[in-house]
């Protein structure tokens, strides 16, 4: 499997408030405790994605949507962040849904080999890549945070011409 990078937060200075807490954060180290987790949350939470971050040590962490990444991170650089959902099975849950979605750290989907290894860890069975791409670049002209679309690499912001290669500054 690849090599597994780090990503700094990059998002608005503000969210990144190192003293903020998120309630209802999970550090997944065993299936009983994502089994554990998951079986606390209502039956409409369980079919939306949830906010994650996969730890510097390999961990995956959880929380509810509309969470900060960076908060779920206390502040840490990642080894990849986005957006999961999971659905139950007759032995536990599978993942259905990851992104890379996560604008304050804007992980390149190369950082899969993090999330694959976190969930191969537990024994969770999952799509084999993320099911949704997401493709982050930073504006060399303005300095603003871009998401790709329909390979249209120029900012939202400046018009500017965006690299075709991640070139947000490394962990």
């Amino acid at each position: 499997m690849g090599q597994i990078g780090r990503y700094r937060y990059v998002g608005p200075a503000e969210l990144n408030d190192h003293g903020a807490a998120v309630v209802d954060v999970v550090a997944v180290d065993t299936t009983a405790s994502l089994d554990g987790w998951l079986a606390q949350r209502d039956r409409k939470e369980v079919t939306e994605p949830f906010t994650f971050v996969v730890a510097l040590d390999g961990t995956l962490r959880l929380a509810p949507r509309r969470s900060e990444h960076v908060v779920l991170a206390e502040g840490q650089d990642v080894l990849a962040a986005g957006e999961i959902r999971f659905a139950p099975t007759e032995t536990g849950w599978r993942v259905v849904e990851v992104t890379n979605q996560s604008t304050g750290y804007c992980p390149d989907p190369d950082s899969w080999p993090a999330v694959t290894r976190a969930l191969d860890r537990l024994g969770v069975p999952h799509p084999g890549t993320f099911t949704d791409k997401v493709i982050f670049r930073r504006c060399p002209t303005c300095g603003e945070r871009n998401i790709v679309r329909d390979d249209d690499f120029t900012c939202a912001l400046c018009d500017g011409r965006l690299p075709t290669r991640w070139n947000f500054p490394p962990g």
